[in-house]
């Protein structure tokens, strides 16, 4: 099997036919049952009756069929201030009637160092996430806005996505977001979009089937091996190569639930 960071390197070799299996699960189990599985994009409220519905129409189905919507754990309502000191710091605007704890808040929450931030004055913040995605034939997955989802209040930013092939570099995901209007709070609720997973694969118009992934010590360990080298090297992407070379040949196994009855 050629796994290959590049799908330029895979021309000319075979390929998987049928739907290519993507899988994910978290790199934490601790309070995980607050972080709900992805869930494929569908349109909400369909209407099918007329056979010239937009939600009939095989374009609008084969694109809402390549987005994964990963949805927030928790409540988040904030507001955006400066200490004494003039540090950027995160206001927590739900108060006591905030369901998350403030410590725990702020343990997933934060502001990125002011002179990591892209624009001058424009915030960065992330909130950590446990969610990983792992395929055991080249894809990459693409970390984009919830562009399909209305929101009543939108926010007043831009998400911070981003690319890379997830099955030589599964890592931990987060939700980066740019504050470009900090006069304007940050309110998210639990089970909202946070954003929307969407895969590249070979060819292209294969499908994806997403199941959770079992955590096997292989798995494991593959994740200890890449885990943190952007705290030493400042562009990851040139130790795709070498984390290629250091891969078992398959590292995901889907877990097979039992039905209910």
């Amino acid at each position: 099997m050629q796994l290959s960071v590049n799908f330029e390197n895979t021309r000319g070799t075979d390929h998987g036919s049928g739907p290519v299996q993507v899988g994910w699960f978290l790199n934490t189990q601790k309070g995980g049952v607050i972080y709900d599985p992805p869930t494929r994009v569908r349109s909400a409220d369909i209407n099918r009756k007329h056979a010239k519905s937009a939600s009939r129409c095989p374009a609008v189905i084969n694109l809402e069929s390549r987005y994964f919507a990963v949805k927030c754990p928790f409540d988040i309502h904030i507001g955006f201030t400066r200490d004494k000191d003039g540090k950027p710091v995160l206001r927590n605007l739900a108060g006591e009637a905030s369901p998350i704890r403030a410590s725990k808040l702020g343990q997933k929450l934060h502001i990125t160092n002011e002179v990591e931030w892209r624009y001058p004055d424009v915030p960065t913040i992330q909130l950590e996430l446990p969610y990983v995605f792992i395929a055991d034939e080249p894809v990459y997955m693409s970390q984009v806005a919830p562009f399909m989802h209305y929101a009543k209040d939108p926010l007043p930013g831009t998400i911070f996505g981003g690319r890379f092939p997830i099955n030589v570099w599964p890592r931990p995901l987060m939700w980066a977001f740019e504050w470009h209007d900090t006069t304007k709070p940050i309110k998210v609720s639990r089970g909202d979009p946070l954003f929307y997973a969407t895969f590249e694969t070979l060819p292209q118009d294969r499908s994806v089937v997403m199941s959770e992934a079992e955590v096997t010590p292989e798995l494991t360990d593959y994740m200890e091996l890449i885990s943190g080298a952007v705290n030493y090297v400042n562009q990851t992407f040139s130790l795709f190569e070498a984390a290629e070379a250091r891969r078992p040949e398959a590292l995901l196994k889907p877990i097979k639930r039992k039905s209910g009855g």
